[in-house]
């Protein structure tokens, strides 16, 4: 089979896959997977998966098997859905995105039927796709043994479900939690891994400051600084704080009020968006004084293709 014929047949599958899962889940191609920014713990641990996946054949020579769950935990926006996309990209593979709502419904036994059903279309991919349960928390919590009325009694019978359809499982499963502590032990022992998707460093940082940054060539001085002055702040942060910068030049014009310096126009930027409440305050939502420091900057930003010109 030809590679484009295997491309048509993946595509095929996948609609298929989509067609099957609608109003459970979201099937998402692994060709719109982004390559995450990671802290080096968390990229060395995704590495050494990644072989031990692709060495199935050699792992079964000597008794052991590749670990096929894995369990993501970090703060709201540090990157486990991207980090999840982006495995699935590596295999090849599409991801299957569920989220508590699609499964929980407060009618009697529908959160376990909603359950079984999910898994029931997911076994007919023979493990061809990458299943991610986000915000597990929801449905994964500790069991109570005692009176917690009709609806701790339907969530400890869904997670019940899910342990057991875990567990029969047949490819690779990922779930993430903001919330670590809260899930039940019998659930936290089906995961193989445990990951902590740690806040970016300063290099990170950098890193995902320029990229949200194109196609302006920011100043390198400038990304310098936001790096050090944005510590503890999620990667989806960094993208708004780019991103915002990236509208004002854009619509300053239009608005007759473009920002006069780089300074003035990431102060309208901060004032606009906020860490999650569980996160620290980065220092530059703390005090955008840092801010002055970026005075000398040339402001708009040439664009890269027109610098290239």
């Amino acid at each position: 089979m030809s590679a484009a014929t295997r491309r048509q047949s993946g595509l095929a599958d996948m609609e298929k896959l989509r067609a099957a899962l609608r109003g459970k889940a979201e099937v998402l191609a692994p060709g719109d997977a982004e390559e995450p920014i990671l802290h080096p713990a968390v990229r060395a641990a995704i590495y050494e998966w990644l072989t031990e996946i692709n060495a199935a054949g050699e792992l079964s020579a000597v008794g052991v098997k590749p670990r096929t769950t894995a369990l993501l935990s970090g703060p709201p926006g540090c990157g486990k859905t991207t980090l999840a996309h982006h495995l699935s990209a590596r295999l090849g593979v599409p991801m299957v995105n569920v989220g508590p709502e699609t499964l929980y419904d407060a009618h009697l036994g529908a959160s376990e039927r909603n359950m079984a059903d999910l898994f029931d279309v997911l076994a007919t991919t023979k493990g061809r796709c990458i299943v991610f349960l986000d915000e597990i928390d929801a449905v994964g919590t500790k069991r109570a043994a005692d009176s917690g009325g009709g609806a701790q009694n339907a969530r400890n019978s869904m997670l019940t479900v899910l342990l057991r359809r875990i567990e029969s499982f047949a490819g690779i499963l990922i779930a993430a939690t903001n919330r670590p502590d809260t899930l039940d032990p019998a659930l936290w022992r089906r995961f193989g891994m445990q990951i902590d998707v740690a806040l970016p460093d300063e290099d990170a940082r950098y890193a995902i400051l320029k990229r949200y940054g194109m196609p302006f060539l920011f100043d390198e001085a400038a990304l310098d600084l936001l790096a050090a002055v944005s510590e503890g702040a999620a990667p989806s942060l960094l993208r708004q704080l780019m991103e915002g910068a990236k509208r004002q030049i854009v619509i300053g014009g239009r608005m007759r009020r473009m920002p006069a310096t780089a300074a003035e126009a990431f102060r309208l930027v901060v004032a606009q968006t906020r860490p999650h409440p569980d996160y620290e305050p980065p220092p530059l939502w703390r005090d955008t004084d840092v801010l002055a420091a970026l005075q000398p900057t040339p402001w708009p930003p040439e664009v890269a293709n027109k610098a290239e010109d």
